[in-house]
């Protein structure tokens, strides 16, 4: 079948690997998925061929493990919901052009031969891996969804060092290792794996005490309120409630900080806005309810929306936002999200995507601009909190201001429009950049997966999906920041980098 069918086995290889993210978590599949891939890459006869094999394996595992995306289309019903399958293919088209160029240029560098000559293309299409993912998440705005490296995540304590990107490297080494395994070529196999066992250790042995944790209480709130109702003025009183009864607690000790979804509050909580705009509630009132349900002293982090006007007080832009809330009803500080979802709060092209019927999937008229990017409130006594909001949390290397490093980052997110496989390969990622960075990471969503992060990615305590409930905690502590944090995507870089010199100089030994 590899000989006579080598692109249907790369698109089937490919599908099988995307169980090894969440929700299924089969890495071994996807080590031995890659391994297999490694081999039609070796096999094929031309660059070209190597691009084809390359791609059909992403296609298989971009279709498979993005099919949340699918789901998000039966929400909006200015569109067919079949379209939404339609999004799937079409985006795994695009994403799966950069396994293929990181194929081909395997194969350019390494075009052929045995022993070394192997050791050599594994080396090349790792480094090369870990390149086109790292372009995957900046090109064209970018869209860093289920990088290798998260299939790792259970022993991924090398990110500290590389980086997500270079954790996905380390994965495909330890796939060609395998592959080798299977070659009979033991010692360049035991190599490679003995070098992925060394960088993996060195990241584990450079935090091996724990965090610990902080004296300031938490609350983290999941209402479990439907995306259907999202929308619906009638149902918002209903929401609220659920939000509130999450939230009260009026034995509580001392102050905490409660913290609430992605777009929680559909009213506006700024001062200032034409009438029309905060009918029936002024923002004060607004703010005021929302205090109501806080004690004394605690302080509420929420979802909200902001509207830009024109001269004449008509809205022309709005933000996607997170406030911070006093018991005293009074704005303390906020946040715009800066990396904005393409599809969802914008659509790419819209002059003439629009032409054809395609909407982004957020109603309203009112289009979304983004905010200035990674930034750190201080809290006072609470401490300072990092903000990324919901999809921003995926960009590895890209969610800190390291100029203010923060205590711990807060992920608002609103992960119902995404079915059953979207949440819980968003709470991987999220576990990725507490683990990267060093520091805690708290969510909080509608339906789930809501969750308590640890400053070395442990999930330390969740609700489930389409649950009711709220998390009490404490707040855990944040390490010194990391190699990778000081360094950022540099490192994942340079790692690249000595792997293709390494893959060079062993071609030219070779020779």
């Amino acid at each position: 079948m590899i000989q006579r069918y080598p692109r249907l086995l790369a698109l089937l290889a490919g599908a099988a690997s995307a169980t090894g993210f969440a929700p299924l978590g089969l890495w071994p599949v996807t080590l031995a998925a890659c391994a297999l891939l490694i081999h039609l890459v070796a096999s094929a006869p031309t660059r070209r061929s190597a691009f084809g094999r390359g791609w059909f394996f992403a296609v298989g595992q971009f279709s498979v493990g993005l099919n949340w995306i699918a789901h998000a289309f039966t929400y909006q019903e200015t569109m067919p919901h079949w379209l939404g399958w339609v999004a799937v293919v079409g985006l795994s088209l695009y994403l799966a052009l950069f396994p293929g160029f990181a194929a081909l240029i395997a194969k350019w560098i390494v075009p052929h031969g045995a022993a070394r000559g192997h050791v050599a293309l594994v080396l090349a299409f790792a480094a090369l891996w870990l390149v086109t993912e790292w372009m995957r998440a900046w090109l064209f705005t970018g869209f860093a969804w289920n990088p290798l490296g998260v299939a790792a995540l259970e022993a991924g304590w090398a990110s500290r060092l590389v980086g997500t990107y270079g954790l996905g490297a380390l994965v495909m080494l330890a796939a060609g290792g395998l592959w080798l395994l299977a070659l009979r070529q033991v010692v360049p196999a035991l190599a490679l794996l003995a070098g992925v066992g060394a960088v993996t250790g060195a990241g584990w042995l450079s935090q091996t005490a724990s965090a610990g944790f902080t004296e300031m209480p938490i609350t983290v709130v999941q209402p479990n309120n439907d995306q259907a109702e999202k929308y619906d003025p009638v149902a918002s009183a209903q929401n609220f409630a659920r939000l509130t009864r999450q939230t009260v607690d009026r034995n509580a000790q001392r102050p905490r900080i409660v913290f609430w979804p992605e777009a929680a509050i559909e009213d506006f909580l700024e001062d200032g806005y034409p009438r029309r705009y905060t009918y029936p509630e002024s923002a004060a009132e607004v703010r005021a309810r929302l205090a109501r349900t806080l004690n004394p002293g605690d302080l509420l982090v929420t979802g909200g929306v902001k509207l830009d006007f024109d001269r004449n007080g008509q809205a022309i832009a709005a933000a996607n936002s997170v406030f911070a809330l006093s018991s005293d009803a009074e704005i303390l500080g906020s946040y715009d999200k800066s990396h904005l979802v393409p599809g969802g709060e914008y659509l790419p092209y819209e002059h003439i995507l629009g032409q054809i019927g395609l909407s982004r999937l957020v109603p309203g008229t009112i289009g979304f601009t983004p905010g200035p990017g990674p930034q750190t409130l201080d809290l006072g006594v609470f401490g300072r909190m990092g903000l990324q909001i919901c999809y921003e949390i995926i960009f590895s290397g890209e969610v800190v201001d390291a100029a203010n490093r923060p205590g711990f980052l807060f992920n608002p997110s609103n992960d119902a429009w995404f079915g059953a496989w979207g949440p819980p390969q968003h709470l991987a990622q999220a576990r990725l950049r507490a683990l990267e960075e060093g520091v805690p990471v708290m969510r909080s969503t509608p339906t789930g997966i809501s969750a308590v992060i640890d400053a070395d990615g442990r999930l330390l305590d969740s609700i489930a999906h389409h649950r009711a409930g709220h998390i009490q905690a404490r707040m855990p502590g944040a390490h010194a920041p990391t190699l990778f944090a000081r360094f950022g995507n540099l490192l994942s870089l340079i790692f690249a980098g000595a792997l293709l010199l390494l893959a060079v100089a062993l071609r030219a030994f070779r020779r």
